[in-house]
């Protein structure tokens, strides 16, 4: 199973690094566009498990989404979707969260079946506005989520004892959340002292408002790459599974992969926008 899981590892990081480093912009969009179709599949036979020809329709209307906004060529559509899933991660989210498994899912098919439609392509765009403003910016802001999650994962391990949410997620630990918060203070700290202020927004944040609000802002995209692991934690307990599909051989489905990403990369383009 580890073979299995580190293979998958590192087939997927050589086509993002060579997606993101050596072919043209375009194909990143493609190689995005792919796994977003992918979680919008997995979406909705999370929602309608009985229904598998549902998630080709589901998956194809994200792709539509997409397309549709893109065609007709004026930012204010993008920019709509993002800001509603920003206002989604910030205010509903959270309720959601509180709620823990006491959410019927088969009663709120509907709602989860829109989200998704909004949610899916909202980080789409995100990635795409982030690389249009510089690859280092988008890969720095991504590098985040996955050092917050390695972060947590790790000092949970070792000293992890008081469970984050111990209904939705027992695995998760207030530690090893503490200590993925540290690890991007340290990370997006680094960030800023080495690199030019305008390759990262830890650095363009700072130069613009000083170290403090940077590092308060670093402290709501790792809190909220939290809520979006919850989210989907949550998300697959209503519906009774352990991964979102076995698309990844060790690794569970598309979605369990992405899932951090989804709430901060809107909200990262709102963050841009204060600039």
């Amino acid at each position: 199973m580890l073979k299995t899981r580190v293979i998958t590892a590192i087939v997927l990081l050589t086509i993002l690094l060579a997606v993101l480093f050596v072919l043209p912009p375009i194909y990143l969009g493609g190689f995005f566009l792919l796994l977003l179709m992918a979680s919008a599949w997995e979406w909705s036979r999370l929602i309608l498990p009985n229904q598998p020809w549902l998630a080709y329709f589901y998956a194809s209307a994200c792709l539509l989404i997409i397309a549709g906004l893109m065609l007709l060529h004026q930012p204010l559509g993008p920019f709509a979707l993002m800001f509603v899933a920003s206002i989604f991660w910030l205010l509903i989210a959270p309720l959601m969260l509180s709620r823990g498994l006491k959410i019927d899912l088969k009663k709120w098919s509907a709602p989860y079946f829109i989200l998704g439609l909004v949610l899916l392509p909202a980080t789409w765009f995100s990635v795409m506005f982030l690389r249009e403003i510089g690859l280092l910016f988008l890969l720095s802001t991504m590098a985040l989520v996955w050092i917050a999650d390695i972060g947590a994962y790790f000092v949970g391990k070792a000293i992890g004892k008081r469970r984050l949410a111990p209904e939705i997620s027992p695995g998760k630990s207030i530690e090893g959340a503490v200590g993925g918060l540290v690890l991007c203070y340290i990370y997006a700290g680094l960030c800023t002292f080495y690199l030019a202020p305008t390759l990262t927004l830890f650095g363009v944040w700072t130069y613009r408002f000083g170290w403090l609000p940077m590092f308060l802002m670093v402290t709501a995209l790792t809190f909220l790459s939290i809520f979006g692991d919850l989210f989907e934690s949550q998300f697959k307990r209503l519906a009774g599974v352990k991964d979102s599909s076995r698309l990844l051989p060790g690794h569970g489905g598309v979605l369990d992969r992405v899932d951090a990403l989804i709430p901060v990369m809107p909200i990262a383009v709102l963050l841009v926008g204060f600039l």
